[in-house]
């Protein structure tokens, strides 16, 4: 099961005023629950379909998010592969940025691993990061945004 089926089986719900839908497909089994709240609980056997939701989750907070929140000139680091993101080198070493550091164009911002090779990611702009947009260790799509920087 993928990131899109997710996303349909989700959409799927909230068309029809599901509030819990289970489904077994080729040895996955998935439970999401929504909550009286909106947001949406799920249950995997597989640890890599339970990430999948999460990053899915953290996308509709961030979309609620910009809604809420007019940006200014911000510039977005964009994922230019599928793969899973990494913030950090190694699991013991500190992040390659963090928010309120400048970053220069070609300064590495990230690492995203495709098909068990990690790929140093590079900014595409000069300023200072203002928001990073995904939880580390999470799956990310080609195009996602990935951090927020003022260019100013």
């Amino acid at each position: 099961m993928n990131l899109k089926e997710i996303k349909e089986l989700i959409n799927l719900m909230n068309e029809n005023n599901l509030t819990e839908l289970e489904i077994e497909r080729e040895g996955t089994k998935i439970r999401i629950r929504k909550s009286a709240s909106g947001s949406f609980d799920a249950i995997a056997e597989e640890p890599v379909v339970s990430k999948m939701i999460q990053a899915i989750k953290a996308q509709e907070e961030q979309a609620a998010k910009k809604d809420v929140m007019p940006e200014k000139n911000l510039i977005a680091v964009k994922a230019p592969m599928v793969g899973t993101f990494y913030r950090t080198p190694s699991p013991d070493a500190k992040p390659y940025i963090e928010i309120g550091q400048t970053v220069d164009v070609g300064q590495a911002v990230c690492i995203i691993e495709a098909m068990k090779l990690m790929n140093e990611i590079k900014s595409e702009v000069k300023g200072k990061i203002v928001e990073v947009l995904v939880e580390n260790a999470t799956p990310v799509e080609y195009g996602q945004e990935l951090f927020m920087v003022d260019p100013s």
